[in-house]
């Protein structure tokens, strides 16, 4: 018996630790280097960049920047960054969109960089975030069309925000999940070098717990991130892309989410790149296809 209670306290040690680790991601703060990181993007567009922040449903305050271009059409893009990530993550796409006359909101996720809230929800919270950033550029008078770019949690993020979001004209969303639960069977089987088998059967216990352990001492439902019930909810139209390579999130969470489709969405498979590395590995045709994609959406 005393063996069997110590494999038990073990077990549900490791469940408590999986959740906290999930709900309280990494935390990469915002430094100066960043921050001139910005400033420079901004200067060589001839743009100007600004930090902002508005409070969100909850109260929690949320920080972001906000490129301006000269030469605006009165349109924005929302770029929204990956788990244990912050905006600066995202400075590498925002070159491309002030090319193309697009101002551009580069936000912390809650509980990352400058953003408040205590967890991270994998956009049950984050989601409602997406409502008042959009409030926000509407109040700019850069809303005429609003555009995401989301990559992994921020893909999540934004796929769950489409269908209580009717202003985006349109959205790009890289390597996102489809289900939380069934990406965590992923990353437990990744841990013991297996897959999702693996992690499905032998950590499915673990994986129980630990979405139970957030319901009940923080109040979030885990179950509820499901970006694939969502797409098809909204007819917003979405461009999925996903690395050929990429084994933190497999393609296979993408071709469910393709499924489930309400609206025009198409997935472009990038041969050789890994996770969130489609612009890495074809930067001109990344950006000739996501620009092409918002430009074939838009309110004239």
């Amino acid at each position: 018996m005393g063996a069997l209670a110590a494999v038990f306290a073990l077990h549900t040690a490791a469940a408590v630790f999986l959740c906290g680790i999930t709900l309280h991601p990494h935390h990469k703060e915002l430094n100066p280097k960043m921050q001139a990181g910005a400033e420079s993007v901004a200067q060589q567009a001839n743009a100007r960049v600004e930090t902002i922040q508005v409070s969100s449903f909850d109260g929690a305050k949320l920080s972001a920047w906000f490129f301006r271009t000269q030469n605006g059409n009165g349109s924005s893009v929302i770029l929204l960054h990956g788990s244990g990530d912050n905006r600066a993550g995202m400075l590498g796409f925002v070159p491309m969109f002030l090319r193309h006359q697009y101002n551009v909101l580069v936000p912390d996720s809650r509980a990352h960089g400058q953003s408040g809230g205590k967890l991270a929800t994998f956009g049950i919270n984050e989601s409602r975030d997406l409502n008042r950033w959009v409030d926000w550029l509407s109040e700019q008078g850069s809303a005429r069309c609003v555009y995401g770019l989301g990559e992994s949690m921020g893909a999540a993020i934004l796929l769950q925000a489409l269908p209580n979001e009717p202003r985006f004209c349109a959205a790009v969303a890289e390597s996102p999940f489809a289900n939380l639960r069934e990406v965590a069977y992923d990353r437990m089987g990744q841990r013991v070098g297996g897959g999702d088998r693996i992690g499905r059967t032998v950590f499915r216990p673990l994986v129980s717990e630990a979405f139970l352990d957030a319901r009940l001492q923080y109040g979030v439902d885990l179950r509820k991130a499901l970006p694939v019930n969502a797409v098809a909810s909204t007819h917003v139209p979405i461009l999925l892309i996903h690395g050929s390579e990429d084994f933190n999130i497999p393609v296979r969470h993408c071709e469910a989410i393709l499924k489930n489709r309400s609206g025009v969405m198409e997935l472009w498979q990038v041969p050789g790149a890994g996770h969130t590395g489609a612009f890495g590995q074809q930067p001109e045709e990344f950006e000739r296809r996501v620009a092409d994609w918002f430009s074939r959406y838009s309110r004239k």
